[in-house]
């Protein structure tokens, strides 16, 4: 997850699925009410954008309690990714 701020965005993020697939482009907004999840979209030729992934109700509900989750509270797997990308000992070849 990428946090930060870009105007009501606070994060960007992916999904993996357990088939391997990667979904990229998913955003957290802050709204009105609090923080909702954005789902990849297109800008069309009048400007407007539409969604590009489809989900039904219970799809959707897991999809934004594992990312609020996450940004919440980022996981072990978060940090085990950022200590594993520290440079390893050189080799002796």
């Amino acid at each position: 997850m990428n946090k930060g701020s870009w105007g009501k965005v606070r994060a960007f993020f992916d999904l993996e699925t357990e088939d391997g697939f990667t979904i990229k482009g998913f955003k957290i907004v802050e709204g009105i009410t609090g923080n909702f999840i954005g789902y990849p979209s297109q800008k069309n030729d009048a400007g407007e954008y539409h969604d590009t992934i489809y989900a039904d109700k219970e799809v959707k509900q897991e999809v934004e309690q594992l990312a609020k989750r996450e940004y919440d509270n980022p996981s072990e797997r978060q940090h085990d990714q950022e200590t594993s990308q520290q440079p390893a000992e050189e080799l002796p070849f």
